[in-house]
């Protein structure tokens, strides 16, 4: 059973969540605080956390930065009263999954919830180094690509972006993420402009009727395999 940890100091929510998650037969945790988050997880370890921004003892934002230290397998989906782009960003930038702003519906959420879980599952179930959706298949290991039966051809760098964006489905990624994530994998320096181009050349090497690598207008992109699109 998928276990979640809902870090969120308002009581009634909490236990919302927490009631409505368990009715879908998931495992569902509470903690009030920062300093309970983290008891919680000294014993034990989580699927997901559903993590508010404005908490009692801290803020939502340094707990995921160091939940995405201590355990970066832990999908974080963000609560939050604001809507700033900025906002949305950080979390982003932070390596948070999703984002929801409240008031919102709890169905909404779980659903939410249960989409990030499948997806989490569906990356653990791959082999390393294989990403394989029906249409498409990537072997990061001898860097060969079948599409439609086709083989196609990529390079060094365009491998290292595929890497990165199916080793993170479904999530937005923001162009300075990418870049930082380019950066530290190549050793050398990427800019934007040649962000912008390999991202080009992937998407033009994998036309098809959906594009692999969508864009998220004002955040980033996010890979759009064929898992995510039946989700």
């Amino acid at each position: 059973m998928k276990k979640i940890l809902i870090v969120e100091d308002d009581t009634l929510l909490n236990t919302t969540l927490v009631y409505n998650l368990q009715e879908e037969k998931l495992s569902a945790a509470s903690a009030f605080s920062c300093a309970q988050a983290r008891k919680l997880l000294e014993t034990e370890r989580y699927d997901m956390t559903i993590l508010d921004v404005n908490l009692p003892d801290g803020d939502g934002f340094s707990l995921c930065r160091e939940f995405k230290k201590n355990f970066p397998a832990m999908a974080v989906l963000f609560l939050t009263a604001n809507d700033l782009e900025r906002d949305m960003l950080k979390g982003f930038e932070l390596g948070a999954a999703d984002y929801v702003s409240k008031p919102f519906p709890v169905k909404v959420l779980v659903k939410k919830v249960k989409t990030l879980l499948q997806l989490c599952s569906t990356r653990q179930e791959q082999p390393d180094g294989i990403y394989e959706d029906g249409e498409l298949r990537i072997d990061l290991r001898s860097l060969r690509t079948v599409y439609h039966g086709k083989e196609i051809q990529f390079t060094p760098l365009e491998y290292r972006l595929l890497e990165i964006f199916t080793s993170n489905p479904g999530i937005v990624l923001t162009r300075q993420k990418l870049l930082e994530k380019l950066w530290d994998e190549q050793e050398n320096y990427v800019d934007e402009h040649t962000l912008t181009t390999v991202i080009s050349r992937v998407r033009g090497k994998l036309e098809g009727e959906y594009p692999y690598i969508k864009t998220v207008y004002g955040m980033g992109y996010l890979w759009n395999g064929r898992q995510e699109r039946r989700l």
